[in-house]
């Protein structure tokens, strides 16, 4: 027997080959198109807005002038982290979505 033959694998070996590299493709462009999805989260009803892309690059924040109140700069500092990690679980969660939609839910450590 030849090295590294196997009987029947050459056809199958193949179309995994094939199918692993779409797959591969696959994630690349999804990486791509939600990495610059702009994704919105905002805090506080809506006194801070964060956007965010899928990436987890900030593009803005918003903050409502009458939440700014100089006696409780606390609670504005609180609202601002609040909608900033919420951005950033929403940016986990989407990319974390839509590989699972291309790779069928296999944990490739995406």
């Amino acid at each position: 027997m030849a090295k590294g033959f196997m009987p029947g694998m050459g056809g199958n070996m193949q179309q995994l080959m094939k199918q692993a590299q779409k797959m591969q493709q696959d994630v690349q462009r999804i990486q791509e198109e939600v990495g610059n999805r702009e994704l919105e989260y905002s805090a506080g009803g809506g006194a801070v807005k964060v956007v965010i892309y899928g990436r987890k690059e900030l593009k803005s924040i918003e903050i409502q002038p009458e939440c700014v109140d100089p006696d409780d700069v606390e609670m504005l500092q609180d609202m601002i982290l609040a909608a900033v990690n919420g951005a950033i679980n929403l940016a986990e969660e989407t990319m974390s979505s839509e590989m699972n939609r291309v790779t069928g839910g296999m944990n490739l450590g995406f």
